[in-house]
């Protein structure tokens, strides 16, 4: 692959976006209403779209690449680079009917910066446009706010990254499992641009087109199904010190306990289903594999065990502290006292 996977696939039109449609039909619609604003803040989480829905717009306004300017917050803010906008915003675009200024991680520039930026988004000319994106909209003052459009980016799930990763993997020639590409799309966290790298990883390491589990696994350096399975072993057998330790083995590895947690959480998940609704089971043994679902079966059988509602309430709730813990491992390690021990 000679081009970058995220770069490759970046949606180019409204219509290859996905997951944010609720911001694509509103968007789409003003535009058609010709009713475009003059000022636009996206936030959300990084590499799920936000620069390419504003290149997208731009496109979608006839905007001639001359007259899109795009500018790195991190890198340029302070007061001296919003001034030098705020003196080109007074020129005519070259090409186009807008000038279009698209500003990335903007929640990065200084109190004077913004000051100075909201001199310009009060009484901006008709042909400017601002694009602001940030992954941190609590940062942006409310005075800057009040003065966009602003647009609430949806982090994609993981069936819609597991989705992407079959499609691209297919488009690119591979072949792949659905565990395989849900076992991507959790290494993406979230970010579609994070889970192209992650399948561009797995794709760079494979010695063919096929791109077996395990394969998978190894080039993520992701936890093992033995792991996995030793851990939910150990819930269901209510042995804590098994457990326990078996959290130690993944920190010892320098293996990512979210990812961990993750996993756990998709194998209990799938266990309950199998236990309560026979119904699907053919779409629970199409998804994770012939092997996984007789261990899945087997773990299902015995309702007193310790593989229960409750338990995964326990993990999710751990699965949220992970974010705001200095020991990722620690919330992990609670909730199995909580569960297995009081």
């Amino acid at each position: 692959m000679s081009e970058v996977l995220y770069r490759k696939y970046r949606p180019s039109n409204f219509g290859e976006v996905i997951g944010q449609e609720h911001i694509v039909s509103v968007i789409e619609k003003s535009i058609k209403n010709k009713k475009v604003a003059h000022a636009y803040l996206f936030s959300g989480s990084r590499g799920i779209g936000k620069t390419s829905i504003a290149r997208i717009l731009a496109k979608e306004l006839g905007t001639h690449s001359d007259d899109i300017y795009e500018i790195d917050a991190a890198s340029n803010r302070g007061i001296d680079d919003i001034r030098a906008i705020r003196d080109a915003v007074n020129t005519l675009p070259s090409h186009s009917q807008y000038k279009i200024y698209i500003v990335d991680e903007v929640h990065m520039l200084t109190k004077e910066a913004f000051n100075a930026l909201l001199k310009t988004l009060e009484e901006p000319p008709a042909y400017v446009i601002f694009m602001l994106a940030t992954t941190e909209l609590e940062k942006i003052p409310e005075t800057i706010i009040s003065r966009c459009e602003v647009y609430r980016f949806k982090k994609p799930t993981v069936e819609v990254l597991s989705k992407q990763v079959q499609d691209v993997a297919k488009q690119e020639g591979f072949e792949i499992s659905k565990a395989s590409a849900e076992l991507v799309a959790l290494m993406g966290d979230g970010s579609f641009r994070d889970t192209l790298g992650a399948l561009q990883k797995v794709i760079g390491m494979s010695k063919d087109k096929k791109l077996d589990d395990e394969e998978v696994r190894n080039a993520l350096g992701a936890p093992s199904k033995t792991l996995i399975h030793d851990f939910v072993d150990a819930l269901a057998s209510k042995d804590i010190d098994i457990a326990l330790s078996t959290i130690e083995k993944v920190k010892v590895l320098n293996l990512s306990v979210t990812t961990y947690c993750d996993l756990v959480l998709r194998t209990l998940r799938f266990a309950l289903l199998v236990r309560y609704a026979k119904s699907m089971h053919e779409n629970i043994k199409a998804d994770v594999g012939e092997d996984e679902f007789e261990y899945l079966l087997e773990k299902s059988k015995d309702a007193k065990s310790g593989i229960s509602s409750a338990t995964i309430s326990e993990f999710l709730k751990a699965r949220e502290e992970m974010n705001i813990s200095a020991l990722p491992e620690l919330p992990l390690e609670l909730a199995v006292i909580r569960i297995l021990a009081e």
